[in-house]
């Protein structure tokens, strides 16, 4: 409690202090001017003060005037406060604290206002020459050498020493509000890029579960339309899977929104994210939408992460799906490579030559842009372009393991 209420009194003399600073300063400079007064009265028992008391009341005034201008000129005011006192002191007037306190009070606002270089030079320049004068004073020649010169040393090290430490308290103070404004426009950074990353994920999720579903119920519906006469049977099989397809969708939908929703706090199972696992079921869609997919592995199969395997997945789906929409051809080539720590992925259709020079249709849009970023996130690479001999081609080089920490799921 007692040390609140100093805190709270500090605070305030502090606030004070900043609004009025020509107040705090002539009062202190009034206070000065009474102890050097005072200071400059005493005698020790037995000695006749000095005869010319004039001098040491002008000189005094002039000191402690000379500290109004501390704030802008600490260096001149030490050095007409260092001057005056040598004189005073030199006229045979009793070395005191309250005489030497105009000069005390200026060598500590250099130390708290100038730098190191400056307090050190300054400073040891005003003890060596007030130690000195001191030294050679007539008023306590019954005194040692040794106890006239610890004296004034001490006196003018201790503002000294208080001074650098009120710099360096406030140094630590700046610095530690800096850190902390930093932090705070840091952590508000970093938020906004989260959110940004959170945004563009989810939206390639919803591209890739939206996109993939509805181009092959598209098609699906398609060619259930131009077979509902001639073959009724084949065409029942085709809307059935069109009801699977729809239902798929809904369901990834549902479970995507579902993340969206979902608080901290709520424990709901959540489905195993999709990957190569599933690409079978990928294949059987693709078949029923009219295209012939074809599946080769080279290698040995190695173990993917759950990011790597949701890319992977996502990827061939998106390079199917772009072929049912896009391509002019009904079958599609998925080839993988496993090839040391990484797994090469290539997705190519035979439709018909192009312009090399030119990009066919799905370069375009964000199919190729969202595979490329999901490779970008598990540090892999992509490459999409049209074939020289037609068609259009996907290759992707992806980590067994992530190198950066991106994994789309959680």
């Amino acid at each position: 409690m007692t040390t609140s209420l100093e805190r709270r009194y500090t605070d305030r003399m502090e606030e004070f202090s900043e609004r009025h600073p020509f107040l705090v300063d002539l009062a202190l400079v009034l206070a000065l001017m009474g102890s050097a007064a005072l200071g400059a009265s005493l005698t020790l028992p037995g000695a006749a003060p000095p005869d010319d008391d004039r001098l040491a009341v002008v000189l005094m005034g002039v000191s402690c005037l000379a500290l109004l201008k501390h704030r802008t000129h600490p260096r001149l005011t030490v050095v007409v406060n260092a001057l005056c006192a040598t004189v005073v002191i030199a006229q045979g007037y009793l070395l005191t604290p309250l005489l030497l306190g105009p000069v005390m009070a200026s060598l500590y606002w250099l130390a708290t206002l100038a730098e190191r270089e400056t307090v050190r030079a300054y400073g040891l320049s005003t003890v060596v020459v007030v130690t000195l004068a001191a030294a050679g004073s007539d008023s306590m020649d019954h005194v040692s050498l040794l106890l006239r010169s610890i004296g004034p040393v001490f006196w003018l090290l201790l503002p000294l020493a208080a001074g650098t430490m009120t710099r360096l308290r406030r140094a630590y103070l700046a610095a530690t509000q800096a850190r902390a404004e930093h932090a705070e426009r840091t952590r508000e950074e970093e938020a906004r890029l989260r959110v940004t990353e959170e945004r563009m994920r989810i939206a390639r999720e919803l591209h890739d579960v939206v996109a993939h579903h509805l181009a092959l119920a598209n098609a699906q519906a398609g060619t259930a339309e131009h077979l509902a006469l001639a073959n009724p049977r084949q065409t029942q099989q085709i809307l059935h899977d069109l009801t699977g397809t729809t239902s798929s969708a809904l369901r990834e939908l549902k479970a995507t929104l579902g993340l969206l929703r979902q608080t901290d706090d709520e424990g709901a199972p959540l489905e195993p994210a999709p990957g190569l696992a599933r690409l079978p079921e990928l294949v059987s869609s693709c078949a029923s939408a009219g295209i012939t997919v074809t599946v080769t592995t080279e290698g040995e199969p190695q173990p993917l992460s759950p990011g790597v395997d949701l890319t992977a997945f996502r990827i061939v789906q998106e390079a199917l799906t772009n072929v049912t929409k896009h391509a002019a051809t009904q079958t599609a080539h998925v080839r993988f490579v496993y090839d040391g720590p990484r797994l090469l992925i290539t997705v190519t259709d035979e439709g018909p030559p192009t312009a090399a020079a030119e990009p066919s249709g799905p370069s375009k849009g964000f199919g190729v842009m969202g595979m490329r970023e999901r490779a970008h996130s598990v540090g892999g690479e992509l490459r999409a372009g049209p074939r020289p001999e037609g068609g259009f081609e996907v290759s992707t080089a992806l980590p067994l393991q992530p190198s950066v920490s991106g994994d789309e799921e959680r």
